[in-house]
């Protein structure tokens, strides 16, 4: 018998709640509600995908982040089968794929909103 549904919906939960403590080393935002976090999978038989972007294709720390996130996640969810950290780049990262928490620590941080600086600019280079 597989994993039930409570079961899974608390796994998520802790799963979210610790990608939310875990910051990109450039933005000091998680890189939850940095949007990079694509999707979180967990099968019936335990078995955990978190499917990743970040936020360049030449990021810096392209292997030690999906590492930490293993790390992190194989510490705080010991009873999953195994743990997968997907580093995905289509689609490609951008700041409208931040969360609403996200966008507004960004503004608080920089003061200015960086989804609608990228929306000005992207319809600028049409």
């Amino acid at each position: 018998m597989g994993l039930s549904k409570e079961v899974k919906e608390e796994w998520k939960k802790r799963i979210v709640d610790t990608l939310k403590k875990i910051y990109d080393p450039e933005i000091p935002i998680s890189i939850y509600d940095l949007g990079l976090i694509y999707g979180i999978d967990i099968s019936d038989d335990g078995v955990v995908t978190v499917t990743m972007t970040l936020t360049a294709i030449g990021c810096p720390v392209s292997t030690e982040l999906p590492y930490h996130v293993y790390e992190t996640l194989a510490g705080v969810l010991p009873e999953a089968k195994e743990i997968y950290v997907d580093v995905v780049y289509d689609p490609p990262w951008t700041p409208e794929k931040m969360t609403e928490e996200g966008r507004r620590m960004f503004l608080e941080i920089y003061g200015y909103d960086i989804v609608e600086q990228w929306k000005q600019r992207m319809s600028s280079n049409r």
